[in-house]
């Protein structure tokens, strides 16, 4: 789909209801997800982050998501597929201006010219203890993308057509810090495998873009 015909149709997810955990949990790894979303709740020691699921036209004004490969490090999230975005800092009055700042920092496209549509469904994540509030939102022009060299590996490209076809929902077996040889529901986009945390995310905005277009 161009981008001028999505630009059109995507602002009806405004007011839309969103289809929230049920969606979510659809590609969810573990089952007991849920129950541990509720006790980091009621402990309230989790971290907070904001990620941006960005909407943009590529130079054939076809519209594309970004999506960034991160680095090797000593850390839960090593080498995975993920939304430009990160934890609250102290300059942050909101997740959606961490969202907007880590999504600046990360991929280069400047927060003045994101516009925010919707904030989605927050989602937990159980190895690194964070919550995470993601949010929806779109760039009029063509991005000069700059990947952060300390965070970005590889930035992924994806196609609109490419995220709502079938064929990407696949089933990957995955050891994960909290589970050992499961099948795992997940994307396969641009030849990486999504799962986890962003591709419940994934989900919900799929679900949305499903209804809006």
């Amino acid at each position: 789909m161009n981008f001028s015909e999505f630009e059109k149709r995507i602002v009806k997810v405004k007011k839309m209801e969103l289809p929230g955990e049920a969606i979510q949990f659809k590609m969810a790894p573990v089952e007991r997800l849920k129950e541990l979303k509720e006790q980091a709740r009621l402990k309230q020691s989790a971290r907070k982050a904001g990620v941006m699921a960005l909407f943009y036209p590529s130079k054939a004004n076809e519209t594309h998501l970004i999506l960034i490969l991160r680095k090797t490090y000593k850390g839960v999230h090593s080498a995975q597929v993920g939304f430009p975005g990160g934890k609250v800092e102290k300059e942050d009055d909101s997740l959606e201006e961490a969202a907007l700042r880590e999504t600046e920092e990360e991929v280069g496209v400047p927060r003045k010219v994101i516009t925010v549509l919707k904030q989605l469904t927050e989602i937990y994540i159980p190895p690194s203890n964070f919550f995470v509030q993601p949010f929806l939102g779109l760039t009029g022009n063509t991005p000069t993308f700059i990947p952060q060299d300390e965070e970005v590996e590889a930035l992924i490209e994806v196609p609109l057509s490419l995220f709502m076809d079938d064929s990407t929902l696949i089933t990957k077996k995955i050891t994960t810090s909290y589970a050992t040889n499961i099948d795992v529901p997940a994307f396969l986009l641009n030849d990486h495998v999504v799962w986890g945390a962003t591709a419940m995310m994934l989900s919900e905005v799929r679900e949305l873009l499903k209804q809006a277009l």
